[in-house]
């Protein structure tokens, strides 16, 4: 079944990043419901599938309709066992309330950007190509990249810049995109990428990455609120996994990546009280155990293989018997 899509012929599969660490951690069980919470073309999801068989029930969010479109062609053998539907994977609780299930065997949330959107120079997500300012997962959301760039306040730009691209020539940058918008709006990624090169010294610019990248990646996680997002995510998924689920999060970023540690080692449980009181005062139970008490990386041929791949943490975590108050869309009820 497919939420707002149309039958087509099956489409090639994009390449999944770390799919057997992926599964090993999951570990999908025959007959149990599953949510890819960021189905993406369906390259992990199709694993999942095959695990669960037929009895089982995969459900598969994107906000991306192209990336569910694309889900809906590769998974055309196990359509009867899949739902895809378009939302924000923070909704998912709404999702799971509005199909009447409770709880769920485990989540996996691939997080950040994807291949085929990267590679779709239209979606304005990638410094390689000349393409208009957008970067929005969800074309239906009324804020893009162009209406930061443009909107901002050169203070404001630079925290952007800063915060979540952790970019050491923040202020720089800021003050050139606001001269230079000045003269003109800035329409297009091409004119962002020279802006932002022509604004970090020649020095810094010889080694290294493309110096946008830093500038696109902020950009591109405020436009889509990403952290806040995992943040939200984290609780949620923890509260609606049944006692011996899983919950798996496969990051891109440093930020993501330290988003999910600190909520995992929260709802684990791991005391937060100040050093120097003689008792423990936070309360916590435990509702999780963390299985990744360190990321799991990529090993060195995936990464010879797939380079998008080299910068892939995942973590891991198993639903314990404790209850919680059920989160829906990141609020808790």
């Amino acid at each position: 079944m497919l939420i707002g899509g149309t039958e087509m012929e099956a489409a090639p599969l994009h390449v999944p990043v770390m799919l057997r660490e992926v599964i090993a951690y999951l570990r999908p069980k025959p007959g149990g419901i599953y949510v890819d919470a960021t189905v993406g073309a369906g390259g992990h999801a199709r694993a999942i599938l095959e695990q669960i068989g037929p009895a089982g029930l995969l459900i598969g969010l994107d906000r991306d309709p192209e990336a569910l479109q694309a889900a809906w062609e590769a998974l055309a053998p196990y359509r009867e066992q899949l739902l895809l539907i378009r939302e924000n994977f923070v909704r998912a609780g709404q999702v799971l309330d509005r199909l009447g299930i409770p709880a769920v065997d485990g989540f996996l949330f691939d997080l950040g950007v994807s291949s085929p959107q990267l590679d779709r120079p239209e979606r304005g997500f990638s410094y390689w190509h000349d393409a208009p300012l957008d970067m929005r997962m969800d074309p239906r959301q009324p804020v893009s990249a162009y209406h930061l760039v443009n909107g901002l306040s050169e203070e404001e730009l630079a925290h952007v810049l800063f915060a979540y691209g952790q970019e050491r020539w923040a202020q720089r940058i800021a003050r050139c995109i606001v001269r230079e918008r000045e003269r003109r709006p800035i329409e297009t990624t091409g004119q962002l990428a020279a802006i932002v090169k022509a604004a970090i010294p020649a020095a810094a610019r010889r080694s290294g990455p493309h110096p946008a990248r830093r500038t696109f990646q902020a950009l591109r996680i405020a436009v889509n609120d990403e952290l806040g997002a995992v943040q939200k995510a984290v609780e949620m998924a923890v509260a609606r996994t049944r006692a011996g689920g899983r919950i798996c999060f496969l990051s891109f970023h440093s930020l993501e990546d330290r988003a999910v540690k600190e909520g995992f080692r929260r709802l684990a449980g791991t005391c937060t009280c100040p050093p120097g009181l003689p008792a423990c005062a936070c309360g916590v139970k435990a509702a999780i155990r963390v299985l990744t008490p360190r990321p799991v990386l990529p090993g060195k041929g995936e990464v010879a293989a797939n380079p998008r791949a080299r910068s892939a943490r995942l973590r891991a975590a198993e639903r314990l018997g404790v209850e919680l108050r059920v989160i829906t869309g990141g609020r808790s009820e």
